[in-house]
């Protein structure tokens, strides 16, 4: 049976911006080791897999590599997706069962809003070779759940970072952020690189704003933000921050439509 499948950019207003993922609904789940190849085939940072489950439907999400925990670029791409194909309500919030618990979506005008999980972030020291990969030496160092945080002095630094991915790779987490300071209209910058996932610099990642947007409530002492993701294909976040809950607020323009055969 061929399976229904879109290209989405999130994070963007318009095509061949932002953070591009497949989503895929399926009437009922395949093999892992399918859904793993169908997620290198595509070769995007995000494949997302949806089926009906319940008062939603069950998510998982793949690089071309592995299995991930959570998502919001591909979170928001499939939401986007079933109000499009009209498997939604334009009113109906999008619910999702995940590895990371219950994520919803809803839509606000020409923008969708994900409620994530707040990730809290400790500070740790640098692990050997990280700060000499990056090539710049950065202010702060913390470690998230996922994820390795550093932030620098100043947006011109995260933005002429030319990392060594290859000594990226070695660090046994998901990825690594850097952030710093923004300019006008943004409260600050990001970039995010996972080599150890299979994707050297990820264009737009939401669930890095879990971590970013609860670090920047304490460096700014407020909860609203306007963020953008310095990647060469960059993209735009609304980040709210409500107790242990990050709202991400994006939008999506879906660029390709198809089937998969086998």
């Amino acid at each position: 049976m061929a399976v229904l499948f879109a290209q989405i950019d999130a994070f963007a207003d318009r095509p061949f911006i932002g953070n591009p993922a497949a989503v895929c609904l399926l009437p009922t789940w395949r093999e892992d080791h399918w859904l793993q190849a169908v997620a290198a085939e595509m070769n995007l940072s995000e494949t997302a897999f949806l089926v009906r489950e319940g008062d939603g439907y069950r998510l998982r999400w793949f690089t071309p590599m592995v299995e991930v925990d959570l998502c919001g670029h591909a979170t928001l791409a499939s939401a986007h997706f079933l109000w499009e194909a009209r498997h939604l309500r334009p009113d109906e919030a999008a619910r999702f069962h995940t590895r990371s618990g219950l994520l919803t979506a809803q839509r606000a005008g020409n923008w969708i809003e994900l409620d994530f999980p707040a990730l809290a972030t400790e500070k740790a020291p640098a692990p050997a070779g990280l700060v000499e990969a990056l090539g710049a030496e950065p202010s702060f160092v913390g470690k998230s759940r996922f994820d390795y945080l550093l932030e620098f002095h100043s947006e011109e630094i995260v933005r002429s970072l030319r990392p060594n991915f290859s000594s990226l790779a070695t660090l046994g987490v998901r990825g690594v952020i850097v952030t710093a300071r923004g300019t006008s209209p943004y409260d600050f910058i990001s970039r995010f690189f996972a080599p150890g996932a299979g994707i050297n610099e990820d264009p737009v990642t939401g669930s890095a704003h879990c971590v970013l947007g609860p670090h920047w409530r304490k460096r700014l002492d407020k909860e609203t933000f306007l963020a953008y993701q310095a990647s060469p294909r960059g993209g735009v976040i609304q980040v709210r921050v409500a107790a242990d809950r990050v709202f991400l607020g994006g939008q999506a323009v879906t660029v390709l439509r198809g089937e998969l055969l086998e």
